[in-house]
């Protein structure tokens, strides 16, 4: 699968599995060109057209990842189709989740039609004819896509063909945990090595069949590998979102999962903390942010501390030390 890598030219600048793609340093009247020809390439064979050929520009973030690729697009808008002669002449089998970050989308394939704002999500195959209108609505037009070969996806192709061009729920359930996956990936992705990058590219598919198959109302069929990374999932985005709350625990967290604490470690058993370690790294990771920040100059070492779930002063600065080395107090030192 493509992911940009074999972009070449001023266009062009990478840092690891990450790649960016911009039009600043192509002439103004090549622009629109360029940009077709780049998508023609690296996403499908499509005719665009648009308003704003003359003054054209346009940005790409992509992230390469095993069985998948995440890109982030930025241009003006535009108009984009895909004919039953663009499919003949080359066709990746392939679906897109799309989900909308700026602007407007008006997404039709198979007699369904999706029309959807900042934060709206469907999915898109290129198997398929497709018409896509990609408008301004009070501020710039940005999407990612999540590329995904129909091979991996936990679902027959005929199962993921009756939600093409529908809206999928991105506030609740799947969708809740895709939509912040897909924009946070590339700074993941940066600091992240060959085994870590092979798990971020697992979720995200897992997530997508997640979905999927509960637009489906067809959860059951996901695999039990699929269910258990759902679950992982889950977990961790309940843990960020509770990390300040000083009763948070592997009990509590078992407890409103609805599962055994046992069942809970055998879930994260191949995963290279334990969940109570892996709940006191995070929120080191909190204070060590917030004793660096100098916004946060006027709140005391131990305001920080209890903000962030540690009750006891002494039991923190023994943490703190052993996972960076130095003290609290010189971390805040190095800052004045």
């Amino acid at each position: 699968m493509s992911s940009l890598q074999g972009m070449a030219g001023p266009a062009a600048t990478a840092a690891g599995p990450v790649v960016r793609v911009n039009t600043d340093d192509i002439g103004v009247p090549d622009r629109f060109g360029w940009w077709h020809d780049m998508v023609d390439r690296e996403v499908m064979p499509v005719s665009i057209r648009s308003a704003h050929t003359d003054r054209f520009q346009g940005r790409v973030e992509s992230v390469g990842l095993p069985h998948c690729q995440v890109a982030t697009f930025a241009f003006p808008p535009m108009a984009a189709g895909r004919s039953p002669a663009l499919i003949r002449r080359h066709d990746p089998e392939e679906v897109f989740l799309l989900l909308v970050r700026g602007g407007a989308v008006r997404l039709e394939q198979k007699r369904s039609v999706a029309c959807l704002g900042r934060g709206g999500m469907a999915l898109f195959s290129t198997s398929h004819p497709l018409t896509c209108d990609f408008l301004d609505r009070g501020g710039p037009l940005r999407l990612t896509l999540l590329r995904l070969p129909r091979a991996v996806l936990p679902l027959p192709a005929a199962r993921a063909d009756r939600v093409l061009a529908e809206p999928l729920p991105g506030d609740a359930g799947s969708g809740a945990l895709l939509g912040p996956y897909l924009t946070s990936l590339p700074a993941a992705a940066r600091s992240s090595g060959p085994a870590e990058l092979a798990r971020l590219g697992t979720i995200g598919v897992d997530l997508a069949g997640s979905l999927l198959a509960a637009r489906y109302g067809d959860q059951d069929s996901l695999p039990s590998a699929t269910r258990r990374t759902m679950l992982r999932a889950r977990i961790n985005a309940y843990i960020d979102r509770h990390l300040t709350d000083p009763a948070l625990d592997p009990k509590a967290v078992a407890a409103h999962h609805h599962i055994s604490v046992r069942t809970l470690h055998q879930l994260f058993q191949g995963e290279p903390q334990s969940l109570a370690a892996t709940i006191r790294h995070r929120r080191l990771e909190r204070c060590h942010a917030d004793l660096t920040d100098p916004r946060l100059r006027h709140r005391t070492i131990g305001e920080i501390a209890l903000c962030w779930g540690f009750q006891h002063p002494a039991d923190f600065s023994r943490a703190f030390r052993r996972a960076y080395g130095v003290s609290p107090s010189e971390v805040r030192a190095g800052l004045r």
